[in-house]
């Protein structure tokens, strides 16, 4: 594949447009092809029949397709997750999981390789960021998982590796295509956006006016404590973030989720949930409980049942919409950048 080459993945209608008028062919054709690209996910050019052979040819000397490549597929016991690592054509890794749900069948998209946002609670960072994902490399995880599985994802959610707020561009690009009528048709109400909390992104999000549901991976409800587990707030403090919620909320009619996970002894007590409550009295949110996954090199244990339990009836009786992750694919390293790490480790 030549450098000069674009990845038709990477691109959405109106670029598409733009690359195919720049061959000196008509503009609608872009359309078509967009559905072989998004909707089909072919994988070579000579499988888009409606498109001439000439023309073909012609594409073929100007771009590529990427596609995905599963390097290694892990399913959970319960048979309901299943953990997929995709080999990238520069040799790198990702991780994603398929989820079966009662409301049908999720795929958790990576939008980088490893990350550096330095969150004590995630394996993905541990060695940094090694480079973005394009967009096209974060459909192909769901076109890769549809095509193994033979069923349709409903629902998307980028918590994979990487902060998707961080490749914000290729992020937008990813939701464009995946929502379009010409790629997956995937309601932007069941596409959700994790971030650790990058306020200036979190606005520009909300300016988007976007039907998308913003997670923030909060952990814990003071900076003290937040600046140790979640590096970012040194730099955007929970005044800043809960203010951008407020806005973001406001501006979408969304509600914004907050994920905390519960780590023994550490961010789990009485005294913490009743912190949480003030902190999120009177906005528009839900909290998402998360018993920790265990991640030995950041020393992180889940909290005990009863204490999870302590900690959900607290924000209850201060009227915080809550509930508990139910666990999936802890059998399958399933948390984010463990099977990477695992597998590709030299």
């Amino acid at each position: 594949m030549s450098a000069a080459k674009v990845n038709l993945r990477d691109l959405t209608l109106p670029r598409l447009e733009v690359f195919f008028t720049g061959l000196g062919v008509e503009k609608y054709r872009a359309k078509q092809a967009a559905e072989w690209i998004f909707k089909k996910g072919v994988s070579s050019f000579g499988e888009m029949t409606n498109l001439s052979k000439d023309l073909r040819e012609r594409i073929a000397g100007a771009a590529w397709l990427s596609h995905p490549e599963i390097h290694t597929r892990e399913v959970a016991q319960q048979g309901d997750t299943i953990k997929y690592l995709f080999r990238l054509h520069d040799g790198e890794a990702v991780e994603s999981v398929f989820m079966r749900h009662d409301y049908g069948s999720a795929a958790c998209v990576s939008t980088q390789v490893g990350c550096r946002m330095g969150c004590r609670l995630c394996a993905s960072g541990l060695g940094g960021l090694v480079r973005n994902l394009s967009s096209g490399e974060m459909y192909d995880q769901v076109l890769g998982i549809q095509q193994d599985t033979g069923e349709r994802v409903s629902h998307v959610v980028l918590m994979g590796s990487g902060e998707p707020l961080d490749n914000y561009r290729a992020t937008l690009d990813f939701i464009t295509n995946i929502t379009a009528v010409y790629g997956l048709n995937i309601s932007g109400r069941h596409i959700t956006v994790s971030t650790c909390g990058l306020v200036p992104a979190i606005r520009a999000l909300a300016a988007e006016k976007l039907a998308l549901t913003l997670a923030v991976s909060l952990h814990a409800p003071e900076d003290t404590l937040r600046d140790t587990l979640v590096p970012i707030n040194k730099k955007y403090p929970l005044k800043e973030l809960i203010a951008a919620c407020h806005d973001y909320a406001g501006q979408t009619g969304r509600r914004v989720t907050f994920e905390y996970a519960l780590i023994a002894g550490i961010n789990d007590r009485e005294e913490q949930a009743l912190q949480l409550a003030r902190l999120l009295e009177r906005m528009l949110c839900h909290v998402n409980l998360i018993p920790a996954n265990p991640v030995a090199e950041r020393g992180v244990v889940p909290s005990a049942q009863a204490q999870v339990e302590l900690f959900k009836g607290v924000l209850e009786r201060h009227g915080i919409a809550v509930t508990v992750r139910r666990k999936l694919g802890a059998d399958i390293n399933a948390a984010c950048g463990q099977l990477r790490r695992r597998l590709l480790a030299p």
